[in-house]
């Protein structure tokens, strides 16, 4: 009865780290003095020391920054617009204050200021969406028939719409070829609405083809040497080829020019005029086909039961 009354000490921190301590004062056969058993002392002990050599520890990544530091780049880059990023970190390492110029970067986008010179204005996107209306870029590519006939296929492409013009030649082209493209295209009055010409170095490509534009109002621009990317919209067309090319292969072996959509643009707009994908066949009585859906799965694959 005695035992079940007596409830079992509760001992603090303190406690234990005096026991701990008075351990190693007496010696082991006067440990039988304490109410504790002695490797629950030795066991109090080890935790003293690892608390010792336990260091404070700190998160992952770099420290904050300090939010004065903040608040002073922040003003830096409103004030001084024309100021870039290294600039505003050669600032700051005059008055002490050692920062990255890409944390520079990070903490003025945060708060919405782009990059020096101009950080108010259209985003690129909306820039590139704007002036894409009146862009026009050129671009050649080649078309193996059946029997191994080369055709060399010049394509002019509108950014906007993504509306393509295509001509192409069995024989191998030349700059009175090309010009004359150009005049065929300047007559169908697509021109009218455009003020930008982007096309690559190729020497086809001679001052007369240009000279046709420029006479429209055209800027021609070159795009820099071996720098495919700066033509994206012709390269890309180019690359998917193989989906739009089939369907003109009869006309560009007879050798006229012709007009289309991009099959890989959205549409643009509503109605039967749209812009942006490929017509669904049409008979010469007017009946259009219907689409058919698959129904059955694919062969080795199991029904997907209904939820």
């Amino acid at each position: 009865m005695l035992r079940r009354a007596v409830r079992r000490p509760e001992l603090r921190d303190r406690d234990r780290a005096f026991l701990a301590a008075a351990s190693r004062a007496l010696s082991r056969g006067r440990w039988t003095s304490f109410m504790v058993t002695p490797q629950t002392l030795l066991r109090w002990h080890r935790g003293l020391v690892k608390r010792k050599w336990t260091y404070r520890r700190r998160g992952p990544g770099r420290p904050a920054l300090d939010p004065r530091t903040v608040d002073l780049v922040i003003r830096l880059g409103r004030e001084n617009p024309r100021w870039g990023c290294v600039r505003i970190q050669g600032e700051l390492r005059k008055l002490g204050i050692r920062v990255e110029a890409s944390t520079v970067r990070r903490v003025l986008r945060r708060v919405g200021l782009g990059p020096a010179p101009r950080r108010s204005g259209p985003t690129r996107s909306e820039f590139l969406r704007a002036q894409s209306r009146g862009v026009l870029a050129c671009d050649f590519f080649t078309v193996e028939t059946v029997f191994l006939k080369t055709l060399y296929v010049l394509f002019f492409i509108e950014l906007l719409t993504r509306r393509i013009h295509v001509t192409a030649t069995p024989g191998r082209p030349d700059s009175a070829w090309v010009t004359q493209q150009a005049r065929n295209l300047s007559i169908t009055g697509r021109l009218d609405e455009k003020h930008i010409l982007l096309r690559d170095r190729d020497s086809k490509f001679s001052g007369s083809f240009d000279q046709v534009f420029r006479t429209e109002g055209l800027r021609v621009v070159k795009t820099p040497v071996r720098a495919p990317r700066a033509n994206a919209f012709a390269e890309r067309w180019v690359g998917s080829r193989s989906t739009g090319v089939p369907r003109l292969r009869p006309h560009l072996s007879a050798g006229v020019t012709c007009s289309m959509s991009s099959p890989h643009t959205p549409s643009t707009t509503t109605g039967p005029d749209r812009t942006g994908a490929w017509p669904p066949p049409t008979r010469s009585d007017g009946f259009r086909p219907k689409q058919r859906r698959r129904t059955d799965p694919s062969p080795g694959r199991p029904r997907r039961p209904h939820p």
